[in-house]
């Protein structure tokens, strides 16, 4: 039998989101299995054992990325990065698991799609992944197939669009009948949050003006149109008193509501992605249409260029919680799909390799935040809103060994470029931002996947990770509620008093007699 695989990290600053220790992390087929000071002096290790050290270093539970798009078929393309690249991008940056989107068309099975990206992810992904599932239309068939997910296929995630009218949007009915299911069943309501007729009628008068650029984007959904519908969106929730989970938040406005609502004690959670927390859409406007089409991404980026620190600051202080890519990435080309009208330009950006080196600089390097937020927002919130924690999200004994060795100082920084990025498209939108933070190596389940610029990876190496639901993190405070929340009928004595008798005539007319006593 051969010996089991081994690996100490040696003389690092352990970070959780909690608390930070200088120890050695032990880590033995693929789970940490030890953590403290000294664990193995010399000469008292096994001939199997690894060691690294990672002394002046942040050793750090891998990045989990919130919403990806790999290969995903849309607006007459699909997205350049596949499972595999996309995952090998993912794991260059620190980050070690995924969460990617089955997104069916609006009639279809949503467990037909949700089997139609395991297939296309299984035999390919480089990293631990898992799934959330869109509701695209509704049904009683929808209203099973979410309960047969939850139940058995390890989804406890559903996500409702109120944008991209007649492709997956949905009316205020039938989000309010897929959160209640989603209550029902144990799962977070996610929503993508844009005025999707607002949005149809805007694309039409810039077109009518003669504006068929990028910027038309932008115009055609300004942030009003993304914060009336994060509004509208935790108003059904607060209704049905179901959690809801706003993806891509990338507005002041919209942060702002959803801040406004957890101070309001509502079960809302905030996601800003790397984008809008490290750069803005002034891009649109750019003289090169190719440059302005790369920034062009649903929700778009806004041209209010004081909008990154102040997503970041809500992100420090916790109005927001986690953090996202929309990692959906078109070449130059695919792009051009739209060269002549802006509503045909693919949407989507660049970010799985790039999220936790622009969050440290924009958010930790900046003094906004300080490393044990780092965690939280880069990993640990999502493992435990996603019931993921404490298998991952955290570096502890009996957790999955998804583990970053991080350089914090500039001993190595790095200048984002798409000419040594790892993503496959063409372009990045971070191009020439200086990143202090980076990962020097990026250990998946155990293995050392990443280490000085050199991958040691296989297609397939990652899982299918799933998730029961009823995540704790959210669902304790739902459930309180629930006990001392409902309303009840106020007990009163019958009305014994006169009635008007409303008659066939009267009623039509619009008139009432009094009757008569």
């Amino acid at each position: 039998m051969a010996a089991p695989s081994q690996l100490l990290i040696r003389g690092g600053r352990v970070v959780n989101d909690d608390f930070s220790q200088v120890a050695d992390v032990l880590v033995e087929d693929g789970v940490v299995r030890a953590l403290g000071r000294d664990l193995l002096r010399p000469g008292g290790a096994s001939a199997g054992l690894r060691v690294l050290d990672a002394t002046g270093k942040l050793v750090l539970p891998g990045g989990i990325d919130t919403h990806t798009h790999m290969q995903f078929p849309f607006m007459g393309s699909r997205s350049i990065d596949d499972f595999h690249q996309g995952t090998k991008a993912a794991l260059a940056g620190g980050t070690t698991m995924i969460i990617d989107f089955a997104i069916p068309q609006k009639g279809g099975s949503l467990i037909k799609a949700f089997e139609t990206w395991r297939g296309w992810a299984d035999p390919q992904v480089c990293c631990d992944y898992t799934l959330h599932v869109a509701v695209t239309w509704w049904s009683d068939q929808v209203k099973e197939e979410m309960k047969i997910l939850a139940q058995d296929k390890g989804v406890n995630s559903f996500k409702m669009f109120m944008a991209y009218k007649d492709l997956y949007m949905v009316r205020d009915t039938e989000l309010y009948a897929a959160f209640s299911q989603c209550k029902e069943i144990g799962a977070i309501a996610q929503v993508h949050a844009e005025n999707g007729d607002l949005i149809a009628e805007g694309a039409k008068k810039m077109l009518a003006l003669g504006i068929t650029g990028p910027e038309g984007h932008e115009l055609c959904r300004p942030e009003a149109v993304e914060a009336e519908a994060t509004l509208r969106a935790i108003t059904i929730a607060s209704a049905v008193n179901c959690p809801l989970y706003v993806v891509h938040v990338m507005s002041k406005s919209a942060a702002r509501v959803i801040a406004d609502a957890r101070r309001d004690g509502k079960v809302v959670y905030g996601e800003p992605i790397a984008a809008s927390l490290g750069t803005d859409g002034t891009h649109y406007w750019n003289k090169e249409w190719h440059h302005a089409a790369h920034y062009v991404m649903g929700p778009p980026l806004r041209p209010d260029p004081s909008t990154p620190d102040f997503l970041m600051n809500l992100l420090a202080n916790d109005d927001l919680t986690t953090t996202g890519t929309d990692h959906c990435t078109f070449n130059t080309c695919q792009k051009a799909l739209g060269k002549d009208d802006f509503t045909k330009i693919p949407n989507g950006v660049n970010g799985v390799e790039d999220r936790m080196s622009v969050i440290w600089e924009k958010g930790v390097h900046s003094g906004k935040m300080d490393e044990n937020r780092f965690v939280a927002v880069t990993s640990t919130n999502a493992a435990k809103i996603f019931n993921l924690y404490p298998q991952k999200g955290r570096i502890a004994v009996g957790s999955d060994a998804d583990i970053v060795i991080w350089d914090p100082k500039a001993t190595r920084h790095r200048t984002i470029s798409a000419k040594t990025h790892h993503q496959a498209v063409n372009f990045n939108i971070f191009e020439g931002m200086v990143c202090h933070g980076v990962p020097l190596v990026t250990i998946s389940r155990g293995k050392v996947v990443y280490e000085a610029g050199v991958f040691s990876v296989t297609a397939g190496d990652g899982k299918f990770i799933p998730r029961k639901p009823f995540a704790e993190y959210i669902y304790k405070r739902i459930k309180q509620r629930d006990q001392t929340c409902t309303p009840a009928p106020v007990e009163r004595a019958p009305y014994k008093g006169e009635v008007i008798t409303v008659g066939r005539e009267d009623s039509t007319a619009g008139t009432q007699k009094q009757a008569r006593p």
